[in-house]
């Protein structure tokens, strides 16, 4: 078996319809040091919802848990969360992130695209205290709300590029 070629290039947003298959989801990650909060979209590319979080531990261990979301909700692309310092520069957290997409990239080829996170944490808090969610369950469920901020991002631009004609 020949061994498919991997993507090592960002795709930006614009990119990403031609590399997604009919009603295939994207799936957005938001990585924290303990825990990665992930997101699916709805077949149509509308709608980000929280799907769970996972507890971090080897990337090898990481990758088995998205790599079973990924082929069980036909997911053709990954939207990353890049956690930009406020300013706009790239601190440590950027490089960690950009290296568990190479890591990614070694073992699968699938589009990957980085959005801009800067403040989804504080969004997605803002909406489950006015959502009326105690400390405890916000804890739970906040990674998987932020990573669904970053995805609606995506959504809500491609939609745009859509109705531009684009």
């Amino acid at each position: 078996m020949t061994e498919l070629p991997r993507r090592q290039i960002d795709l930006t947003v614009e990119e990403l319809p031609g590399m997604l298959g009919k009603n295939q989801r994207l799936l957005g990650l938001d990585l924290g040091d303990k825990t990665i909060g992930v997101a699916l979209s709805d077949v149509e590319s509308s709608i980000a919802t929280g799907f769970r979080t996972i507890a971090r531990r080897k990337f090898k261990d990481d990758w088995a848990e998205l790599v079973a979301i990924i082929d069980r909700n036909d997911v053709g692309a990954l939207v990353i969360g890049l956690p930009l310092n406020m300013d706009g520069s790239a601190g440590p957290r950027v490089q960690a992130t950009r290296t568990f997409a190479r890591n990614i990239r070694n073992v699968r080829d699938i589009p990957i695209v980085f959005w801009d996170e800067r403040l989804s944490t504080v969004a997605a808090e803002r909406t489950l205290i006015e959502a009326d969610l105690s400390r405890k369950k916000r804890a739970a469920v906040i990674d998987a709300t932020a990573a669904s901020f970053i995805l609606q991002g995506v959504l809500d631009r491609l939609r745009h590029l859509r109705q531009a004609g684009r």
